[in-house]
């Protein structure tokens, strides 16, 4: 994008109207797949009671986080219109750490306080990484990167898929009713996804659900909500479910949370060239440096205020390029909104009962796009010797553990807790490789091809 392609640049202050209409297509593309993550975690983990405060806060925490990263605060904050919301990559994780937490015999409280104090301290990895970039790029590679991104979109598949048949539990799993729903719901999503007019490509997953309940109610699978039981209002409690912490749970949390920076850099570069501000130089850099920063303090809200990890979006880059708008202060109304919307958690309600067939079919498309992001990151790489067998080992050790998970059975449970997941086992082995293996390190790999794009609407 050019200067004179952007009708709004970093600084300038659109008009009411168009402000409201520019942050408002923003939440369009971005909504989806801010209370996405929570819905996934909450239904796989039988997290019932809990779903609408999760996603309420969600929303509220993407909002203030936004807010942040474009208003800026010393040296909190890139100063763009970097949208942040719920991250992906923090799913099959914490989805495993709920498991193991459960087998302990957790109430529904304590495993929330323990996911919760693991994540704020993760929070932390990311505060101390922003003062030291330079010393993370022999551990956390492009390479690295793409592995551990390929690997957390394959390994959710498992959970898009499961959901387009009837979910976990479900009696009639594979039911063709179900399967059918989900199929209709993906081929709608496909059918927007391709379209040329770009706001029904933004809008996609959005009308995709619209479409996928208007037909589960003709099948008579959608039932209207009871929502007697449901606050419509509520304030954010601190520390709502408490805080705890399992050391073995949290060393893969900790490598998504390297991987994170990485990515976030991908992110806010392609902000940087979309918003037509330096990509290089030292505004680039401090830029860079703050934003990373504002993602481990945005980190740090979202486990204060008892919701998933919040970092940098991408695919919110794909609406400047549309709209011709980079103004932060449409990113600091698009947080403002969100803020708002997060003090009700009847939002989180009404999503909760979505069918799930519908839902699953709109995350297996989110998740093919996480796995393509990854081999996007890979192609960009140069590759070497090195850098093959980083990938063939990382690759075959990390979806190895899924296939035959009775390779591990033998180890202490700590180490099979560290091991147990694709995305642990291949992150692992992948950093290890990247640090001790000789060779020649990779290069000429493009800053935007970093970016994940976790809802398709890039």
């Amino acid at each position: 994008m050019s200067s004179s392609d952007l009708i709004y640049g970093l600084h300038d202050r659109p008009t009411p109207g168009k402000a409201f209409l520019a942050a408002l297509q923003h939440i369009l593309a971005a909504f989806v797949a801010i209370i996405t993550p929570p819905i996934i975690i909450a239904s796989t983990l039988g997290l019932t009671h809990q779903l609408p405060y999760l996603v309420a806060m969600s929303l509220f925490v993407s909002g203030i986080a936004s807010f942040i990263q474009a208003r800026t605060f010393g040296r909190v904050g890139s100063g763009l219109m970097s949208i942040q919301g719920t991250n992906f990559s923090f799913v099959p994780i914490l989805i495993s750490a709920g498991f193991v937490l459960k087998g302990q015999g957790l109430s529904e409280e304590e495993l929330l306080a323990n996911i919760f104090g693991m994540t704020f301290a993760g929070s932390f990895i990311i505060i101390f990484v922003s003062f030291y970039l330079d010393k993370l790029k022999k551990i956390i590679t492009p390479c690295v990167t793409g592995i551990v991104v390929t690997l957390i979109g394959l390994s959710l598949i498992k959970i898009g898929v499961t959901d387009m048949a009837g979910g976990f539990g479900a009696e009639d799993l594979g039911d063709i009713r179900h399967i059918g729903l989900g199929l209709f719901t993906l081929i709608i999503v496909l059918v927007f996804n391709v379209m040329r007019h770009p706001i029904l490509r933004v809008a996609s997953l959005v009308l995709g659900m619209f479409f996928g309940c208007l037909m589960a109610a003709v099948m008579g699978e959608l039932s209207a909500p009871d929502l007697s039981h449901i606050d419509w209002f509520v304030l954010p409690m601190p520390f709502r479910y408490g805080i705890g912490f399992d050391f073995t749970l949290f060393i893969p949390i900790m490598v998504i949370y390297l991987v994170s920076v990485l990515e976030a850099i991908g992110d806010l570069t392609a902000t940087s060239r979309a918003s037509d501000e330096p990509t290089d130089g030292p505004v680039y850099r401090r830029r860079i440096s703050n934003g990373i920063l504002g993602d481990g303090v945005n980190c740090v809200i979202a486990a204060i205020l008892q919701t998933f990890p919040c970092t940098t979006f991408s695919q919110n880059n794909g609406v400047i390029t549309i709209t011709g708008i980079a103004s932060r202060y449409v990113g600091m109304l698009v947080g403002g909104i969100l803020v708002v919307m997060g003090l009700f958690p009847i939002i989180g309600a009404v999503f909760q009962q979505l069918p799930t067939p519908v839902l699953g079919a709109c995350t297996t498309f989110i998740f093919g796009t996480i796995a393509l992001s990854g081999i996007r990151i890979l192609a960009g790489v140069d590759f070497q010797r090195k850098q093959v067998i980083t990938v063939a080992v990382s690759f075959g050790i990390g979806l190895g553990v899924v296939f035959v998970p009775e390779v591990l059975k033998d180890l202490s449970p700590m180490l099979q807790n560290v091991f147990g997941t694709a995305v642990s086992a291949g992150g692992i082995t992948a950093m290890l490789c990247s640090l001790l293996l000789p060779g020649k390190e990779e290069a000429k790999v493009k800053e935007e091809d970093l970016v994940t794009s976790e809802d398709g609407a890039s």
